[in-house]
């Protein structure tokens, strides 16, 4: 099997002076991972370290730079999902620690859980020893003068569908040489949010799915509309009954039809085909071709 790594940044209506920041980190993030993936490197290994790559770069809303909530704290979220047996692992609402992506992680591996939120998800990533960061540490000046705008506006809606937000989740999708399928997303969650607010990201089904017999998706965008329709999931049942671009499109249609929700998805076919798509005007992404060449892209129509 010829592995496969596709990575997003975010769909939303990325600021045209951050459109080449949002294309940078993706390409560090495939040239970092995807050759490792072709010398053996496993699906589940490959998303947990593209994303710790993007949850490092401040600009992106996950790990350092991620949105405050209307509180002014950071709470982020991250799922990680395994295709061959369905096992995912997940948190929420969890502060101060740099990859949120690897708790999930443990939390898959070293509990009879698969979700842990709020102080317990805290409780745990002490117990497994992950450093607790300095919040000011995860804060951009970007990001701190964004809440400082939106604090106090009357007018501010997290999910307008036109606003120039900053950032947004990410994720990544691999297949490796052996056939399996993993799947992670990582995000801050929309900004202003109610204190403990949970997105669709860390959501199995929503924000990402992954199935070896089925395929791997990871979602982005408006988090409540994407948990309505359980769109990853979806999509991944579109895959048996259409070609994966199409399966891709009619989920996008179908959550914009029934929630008139706004977001994108990547994923990849069990037979390594890639597949996206979004409504929002922009979706960074990328992921690596057949003869190992990574392709940027900022729309799916660019």
């Amino acid at each position: 099997m010829r592995a496969r790594l596709i990575i997003h940044g975010g769909a939303w209506n990325i600021p045209e002076d951050q459109v080449q920041d949002h294309l940078h980190g993706i390409k560090e993030s495939l040239l970092t991972i995807f050759p490792k993936l072709l010398n053996g490197l496993s699906a589940l290994d490959a998303v947990e370290q593209a994303v710790r790559i993007l949850e490092l770069n401040p600009t992106y809303d996950a790990g350092k730079g991620a949105f405050l909530n209307e509180a002014g704290e950071i709470e982020l979220d991250a799922i990680i999902m395994d295709g061959r047996n369905l096992d995912f692992g997940a948190v929420g609402a969890l502060q101060n620690i740099l990859h949120p992506v690897s708790v999930a992680r443990k939390v898959m591996e070293e509990t009879e859980h698969a979700f842990l939120v709020g102080k317990g998800a805290q409780k745990f990533a002490r117990e497994m020893n992950f450093p607790e960061e300095d919040p000011k540490s995860l804060l951009t000046a970007r990001e701190l003068a964004f809440f400082e705008a939106i604090q106090k506006d009357p007018n501010f809606r997290p999910h307008h569908p036109f606003g120039e937000s900053p950032s947004d989740t990410v994720g990544a999708v691999a297949l490796d040489q052996y056939g399996n399928l993993a799947v992670a997303t990582s995000t801050g969650g929309t900004p202003r949010k109610l204190v403990g607010r949970v997105g669709d990201s860390p959501i199995p089904g929503a924000g990402a799915y992954a199935d070896n017999e089925s395929g791997a998706v990871s979602a982005t965008g408006w988090g409540e509309s994407i948990m309505k329709v359980l769109l990853s999931k979806s999509v991944c049942d579109l895959i048996s009954h259409f070609p994966p671009k199409e399966a891709a499109e009619r989920g996008i249609q179908m959550m914009q039809q029934k929630v008139g929700g706004l977001g994108g998805i990547i994923g990849i076919s069990p037979e390594g085909s890639y597949l996206f798509a979004h409504n929002t005007p922009k979706m960074a992404f990328g992921y690596m071709d057949a003869k190992g060449k990574e392709v940027l892209r900022i729309k799916t129509d660019s």
